[in-house]
């Protein structure tokens, strides 16, 4: 848990496809070794950015159990295995640590949604199962976990801490009540970092440019964030993950394919990443080429 709470630099990790759908294990391995030349401490694996909630169980334990075999040793390596479902979340949640994964990543139940007490009881049972980060996005799941509520459950030994999402002055009452945190918001997490006092952050951008945020968590270099907002905003200037995976194809990170209901960005935000990215050196940003490219080589499947 130690080593995990001295990560100052995590990252997201995109799930790479196939043309065929399929998950791709050499683009995924390809995009996690660049993730450790640059200097990034550990994955969230099957996040949201690494459309967990598009998979089967079978391929989210399998790619969690991957990671583990073949980086295991590199990185701290995060499972998401949070669900609306108490019953999923305690399965998944098992069958990770059995395959080795550091720690469980558990989102508060989305959706149907539930009471204070349902929470309690909810987390609770998870955070028996071993080391946790507590995800807060309210977001996506409609419910904002209260100080209060969190502070009852960072008695558990086993959290190890938030992914936040609900600003900095946040994190900063929590950090100053020994909870770590991590900022859930590329945007914020900066300031975060060198004003508020985060841990640091669990990254988006961080699959596309990770060698920058690197050096945004380790120094206070207001330039280079100001540099990197607009490619931040623009990531989350739709709903996330699908401008991260259009530019990562534009890149040639990954191949253009996108499980549905993820979409491409249109050619004009695409023109604009373009030209974004062209302000930087190239070994700025992950991949080997940069290209608009056209609707027509984008591959949708289902």
């Amino acid at each position: 848990m130690e080593k995990i709470k001295s990560a100052s630099m995590m990252t997201a990790i995109k799930t790479p496809y196939k043309s065929n759908g399929e998950i791709d294990l050499n683009a995924f391995d390809s995009l996690v070794e660049k993730q450790i030349e640059n200097g990034v401490e550990g994955l969230i694996v099957c996040g949201t950015t690494g459309e967990g909630h598009l998979m089967d169980w079978e391929e989210h334990l399998m790619l969690i159990a991957h990671s583990v075999n073949e980086f295991g040793e590199r990185l701290i390596i995060v499972g998401n295995t949070g669900s609306n479902n108490t019953r999923e979340a305690i399965k998944g949640t098992k069958y990770g640590f059995a395959f080795g994964m550091d720690a469980a990543l558990q989102i508060n139940p989305y959706y149907g949604k539930t009471s204070n007490s349902g929470l309690k009881e909810h987390f609770k049972r998870v955070l028996d199962l071993g080391p946790t980060i507590i995800y807060n996005v309210p977001g996506r799941t409609g419910q904002d976990l209260q100080p209060n509520f969190i502070e009852e459950l960072a008695e558990h030994p086993n959290l190890i801490g938030l992914k936040e999402c609900a600003g900095n002055e946040r994190i900063e009452y929590y950090e100053k009540n020994g909870i770590p945190c991590w900022s859930g918001n590329d945007d914020q997490c900066f300031f975060g970092r060198h004003k508020h006092g985060s841990h640091g952050v669990i990254s988006v951008i961080g699959n596309l440019m990770p060698k920058l945020m690197r050096r945004l968590m380790d120094n206070d270099e207001p330039e280079l964030n100001s540099r990197l907002q607009p490619i931040m905003a623009w990531l989350f200037h739709t709903p996330s993950p699908n401008a991260l995976n259009t530019v990562l194809s534009m890149t040639g990170s990954i191949k253009p394919v996108f499980r549905l209901p993820y979409y491409p960005v249109n050619r004009k935000e695409r023109q604009y990443i373009y030209d974004l990215l062209k302000n930087f050196d190239n070994d700025d940003w992950i991949g080997n080429r940069l290209e608009i490219m056209e609707d027509d080589q984008f591959i949708l499947t289902s």
